[in-house]
């Protein structure tokens, strides 16, 4: 197994990366070579400085791609220099290494002494967040940081509810609780028998994306800390990344309107026939009919209806998602450091 480190994106790299993904031990947008390296233009929507160095690794054993671990230099910010995964940490909600079933144990021995001796500026440790706890990387790591005499540490991050659809909109419902299932019912019935105009669509003409793109930041704006969040930079890479979602046909961004106003928006990655929800924005102007919940509730009719697998609201563990029947999933911050 040859490691190589890159600091930048090596060019052709996209095909092979692709191809290993989909044997990897999970599959998400967020792993793949065109959302990271959108990422990485970006700094995370600002979240990193410019100065922040890529430090790529692959792993190719005669000739062919069977690892990558897609890290950065991260200079001092909120601490001391770091290794960190290309995607944390804040916008980035799944990370980990992408590795041939079979090899991780081999890959992460050879990982840890490469980065030691690599010509990378100084850093203190490899800080690794936003990994499943049930990632087999986590095992392979612990077991090479253990041979290799460095410390390692996992800690809770994030809750990540989720929702298993079973493909009917009547046995989800079941499945819920009978005091939430009764409410999404009335709050849907009481929007559909208003005499004010009402309906709901995905965005799907690319004529229109740029203003559906200021319709979703616009309602996004009206929550004070989502607002601080949209900075100029961070308001730039969103307008790429719905972009490039849109482009890839993996775009599902759904929007509320009554009366004619925008009253609530759900911005989602329709990929492996799993959703996964990325944000979301509601309107006060018509707070009394519940926008966001109702909202919520056409999206996860629709999903039934069109046999998706999941329902992912990803990382927070805000209560409404629970009281829609999300199981929680839980993502980890690891920390390995040399001794």
């Amino acid at each position: 197994m040859e490691l190589t480190l890159h600091s930048t994106f090596p060019a052709g790299l996209d095909d092979e990366w692709l191809a290993l993904l989909q044997s990897n031990h999970i599959n998400v947008p967020f792993l793949r070579p065109d959302y990271l390296r959108l990422w990485w233009e970006n700094r995370g929507g600002g979240e990193w400085p410019a100065e922040a160095q890529m430090a790529l690794v692959t792993a190719r054993e005669n000739g062919r791609l069977v690892a990558v671990a897609p890290l950065f230099h991260a200079p001092s910010h909120q601490g001391e220099p770091r290794l960190m995964l290309v995607g944390s940490v804040e916008i980035t909600d799944y990370l980990d290494f992408i590795v041939e079933p079979g090899r991780l144990d081999e890959f992460a021995s050879a990982l840890l002494p490469f980065l030691q001796k690599a010509a990378l500026p100084a850093w203190k440790n490899l800080d690794l967040y936003n990994i499943f706890d049930n990632s087999p990387v986590l095992v392979a790591l612990e077991k090479a940081a253990h041979t290799a005499g460095w410390a390692y540490q996992a800690e809770h991050a994030y809750h990540c509810p989720h929702i298993n659809l079973p493909g009917d909109w009547e046995t989800y419902l079941a499945g819920i609780d009978k005091k939430q299932r009764h409410e999404i019912r009335r709050k849907m019935r009481r929007l559909e028998s208003a005499e004010v105009p009402n309906h709901w669509y995905l965005v799907e003409d690319a004529a229109t994306l740029d203003s559906e793109i200021d319709g979703f930041m616009a309602l996004m704006d009206q929550d004070d800390e989502k607002a601080r969040f949209l900075t100029p930079p961070m308001r730039a890479f969103w307008r790429d990344v719905v972009r490039w979602a849109f482009n890839n046909h993996y775009l599902h961004m759904a929007f509320l309107e009554i009366d004619g106003q925008k009253a609530a928006a759900y911005l989602a990655f329709d990929y492996l026939n799993h959703l996964f929800v990325y944000n979301s924005g509601i309107s006060r102007t018509h707070w009394e009919y519940s926008p966001g919940w109702v909202l919520l509730g056409y999206q996860l009719q629709w999903a039934n209806e069109q046999g998706k697998a999941t329902f992912d609201f990803m990382r927070g563990d805000e209560e409404y998602k629970y009281r829609f029947g999300g199981v929680d999933r839980n993502l980890l911050r690891v920390t390995l450091t040399p001794t």
